[in-house]
């Protein structure tokens, strides 16, 4: 979602789709900015969520956004590009983590961290290879970090709203909670933008 400079209300409000992952997120989101050049950006959907920092079905903002699978190796061996001595973006000092804007967002709504995989987690073996490798997180998505990052290339905040569909790292999908947790999103960012 694209809030154009000047917007009044919702008026100018544009929602477009980024695409599913981080490279079509990238790409689509960069492609958007240069043609709208929004005020700021809203990355709203769904990701699986860590059941001590976050409930099925609600949505919640996130203070900050962290790469996990950009780097080398692979579960307990992985390590990321910052930790191998590399930046996302040298010219900004881009690391792994990017800080987000939460706006208005009540203390209840902000889940803290979010983490941004190449791939979903598909066990609890990963996700907690994920957590020592990156550090405590509250929810897992897959286009979170790229969106950031291409906002940060253009100096645009972006506000991540995210419902919780599914415990991180569940794969069965008649488990998941989709259709409540894009629900609990689409109202959180409404009234995100109201301010």
């Amino acid at each position: 979602m694209l809030r154009s400079v000047n917007a009044p209300a919702l008026g100018d409000t544009r929602i477009e789709l980024c695409g599913f992952g981080p490279i079509a997120a990238a790409a689509r989101t960069a492609f958007l900015i240069g043609e709208w050049q929004p005020e700021n950006v809203f990355l709203i959907g769904v990701a699986g969520g860590i059941p001590a920092h976050t409930q099925l079905s609600q949505a919640y903002v996130f203070d900050e956004v962290v790469c996990y699978g950009v780097g080398a190796g692979t579960g307990a061996a992985f390590q990321s590009a910052q930790v191998m001595g590399w930046l996302q973006w040298p010219t900004l000092q881009i690391g792994d983590r990017l800080a987000l804007r939460v706006g208005a967002a009540l203390a209840k709504q902000i889940a803290g961290v979010l983490l941004s995989s190449t791939t979903a987690s598909a066990s609890a073996d990963e996700v907690r290879a994920k957590a020592v490798t990156c550090g405590d997180f509250a929810a897992e998505d897959m286009e979170g970090f790229s969106v950031a990052l291409a906002c940060a290339l253009q100096s645009r905040p972006l506000t991540i709203v995210r419902g919780i569909s599914n415990c991180v790292g569940d794969r069965d999908h008649s488990r998941w909670r989709f259709q409540d947790a894009m629900v609990s999103a689409s109202q959180l960012a409404f009234q995100l933008l109201q301010d």
